[in-house]
């Protein structure tokens, strides 16, 4: 798959990139730390001026503006030495989507910050993937990944989802839409996730749980000492 390497290049790309500033924005000023990963060319673009992180790495293959030229899918950081990842439709030109975000999650820390946008296959721009002569250009050569499953990727690694949005429903439109996008935000074109990497288990094992219950037993030796009762 042939990514592109600017916002540019795709139809309507300057729409897509203003869109998810908007959605990134509120969350830009919660991320805080030392250092910040925008990993891939359009990760790169994306406007994170309000993120308190002064420390923001740009690293990919190719393209400019980057710090790092690296491969996304082996990343020449220490474990759990980045706050936050940015993952701006990097996963959708990606050849193998799961290993990057198990990269990311290698060299998070506890409790950094994971960034994603896509493109919603249950959506206008999915189904005009199902035209032949659409399917190699871009971004319609893309990889389109919905919702439910990028969840469970993430669950997967116990990262917590703090944020979840579908929007820009025209993607031909400037807003996208801003009726459709406020009364039908599921057929959005772009997706956006917000979560965290956590350290302790989201769900109980109902194992540890009945086993923290059980009852301490009696230690070898000791007796019981029996109190007569005061005389009346």
């Amino acid at each position: 798959m042939s990514a592109p390497v600017s916002w540019a290049q795709l139809p309507w790309g300057e729409y897509y990139r203003e869109a998810i500033d908007r959605q990134l924005k509120p969350w830009l000023g919660k991320l805080y730390g030392f250092h910040l990963l925008k990993i891939g060319n359009l990760s790169a673009e994306i406007n994170t001026e309000a993120c308190a992180i002064s420390h923001q790495v740009n690293i990919s293959l190719e393209g400019s503006p980057m710090q790092v030229l690296a491969d996304p899918l082996h990343l020449p950081f220490a474990e759990k030495s980045v706050d936050a990842c940015l993952l701006a439709h990097t996963m959708p030109w990606c050849s193998d989507p799961h290993r990057m975000l198990r990269e990311a999650d290698r060299v998070l820390i506890d409790d950094g910050w994971l960034i994603i946008s896509s493109f919603n296959p249950v959506s206008l721009m999915g189904l005009r993937k199902l035209f032949p002569v659409l399917r190699k250009s871009v971004p319609y050569n893309s990889r389109m990944f919905t919702m439910t499953r990028q969840l469970d990727w993430l669950a997967l690694l116990n990262f917590e989802v703090l944020h979840q949005s579908r929007f820009q429903v025209l993607p031909w439109a400037k807003q996208g839409g801003v009726m459709l996008s406020t009364h039908l935000p599921a057929l959005g074109c772009l997706q956006l996730i917000v979560a965290r990497k956590r350290t302790i288990p989201l769900t109980l094992n109902p194992m540890r749980q009945n086993k923290a219950k059980s009852r301490i037993p009696q230690a070898v030796g000791a007796t019981r000492q029996y109190r007569k009762p005061p005389d009346a």
